[in-house]
C-alpha cells in the first residue's frame, strides 16, 4: 500500500477509532483501518479543512472504474442503522475515504476482489 496518499485525521476521530479497533480484535477490516490510521497526520478537528473527509462527513465520490458517483456518510459501525446513505468506517471503501481531500484519488486493495479506485468529488461536514 505504498502508493497511498498522505491523509489528515482528526485527533478526536483517531482516539475513538483506535479504541474501536482494540475492541474489534483480529478482524481483517479493523487491521486495515489500523494500518490506515498509522499513516495519518493527526490534527484537531477544528483545524481540519472543510475539504477533508472525517467521521460523520457526507462524501460524494466517484468509482473511477464504473464512473458511478455515490454520496454516503462515513459512520461508526453502530451508527449504520438501516445503512441507507451510510458507509461504515470498517467497510473497505469507508477506510479508503477517511482523511482524503476533494480531488484526491485512491487505489484501495480489497482482498478477494479487484481494487477500488475512488475519487473525492465533494465533502459536507456535519456542523
Amino acid at each position: 500500500m505504498s502508493e497511498l496518499p498522505a491523509i489528515l485525521v482528526a485527533e478526536e476521530d483517531f482516539n475513538r477509532l483506535s479504541s474501536m479497533i482494540e475492541k474489534q480484535g483480529n478482524l481483517e477490516t479493523a487491521a486495515a483501518l489500523d494500518e490506515e490510521l498509522s499513516r495519518s497526520t493527526l490534527v484537531p478537528l477544528a483545524d481540519i479543512p472543510d475539504t477533508v473527509v472525517t467521521m460523520n462527513t457526507a462524501v460524494r465520490f466517484q468509482d473511477e472504474d464504473s464512473k458511478k458517483e455515490h454520496q454516503l456518510t462515513l459512520v461508526y459501525p453502530h451508527e449504520m442503522g438501516d445503512g441507507e446513505g451510510k458507509i461504515s468506517i470498517l467497510a473497505p471503501a469507508g477506510s479508503a475515504l477517511l482523511g482524503l481531500s476533494v480531488g484526491e484519488s485512491i487505489k484501495w486493495p480489497v482482498r478477494g476482489r479487484k481494487n477500488l479506485h475512488l475519487k473525492i468529488i465533494s465533502v459536507q461536514r456535519q456542523k
